[in-house]
């Protein structure tokens, strides 16, 4: 019997293990909870994480060939789905507050995600 379950087994292991992160993952770094628009990439290098006591401190950044009105559009549709209130720039969720920044120009934009505490 335990022949027969082996490669079963493994299988589902497999199958439920965590898949890691890489370059395209779906998400602001930083916020597993917030998904990075279509058309930004995530610069790792500028993003700072600390997880606080009364909360946590999150500054990511993404850049991409975007208008700032369609990432506002898209964060004013995305983040009421997952239990954010507000409206671009500034959103809130139990607590925290996520505010949206602009650095360039429409086309070559870089959005910078502020996660802090209330």
């Amino acid at each position: 019997m335990l022949r027969f379950l082996g490669p079963y087994a493994l299988a589902a292991a497999l199958l439920l293990a965590p898949a890691p992160a890489s370059a395209t993952d779906p998400f602001v770094d930083g916020l597993e909870d917030v998904p990075l628009m279509e058309g930004l990439e995530s610069l790792p290098d500028r993003s700072v994480v600390f997880d606080k006591p009364n909360g946590r401190i999150v500054e990511s950044y993404a850049a991409g060939s975007v208008r700032r009105a369609d990432v506002v559009r898209f964060y004013d549709g995305t983040l009421p789905q997952l239990g954010w209130s507000g409206r671009g720039p500034t959103y809130r969720r139990e607590g925290e507050v996520l505010r949206l920044g602009f650095e360039g120009q429409d086309g070559a934009l870089v959005v910078r995600f502020s996660l802090s505490p209330r």
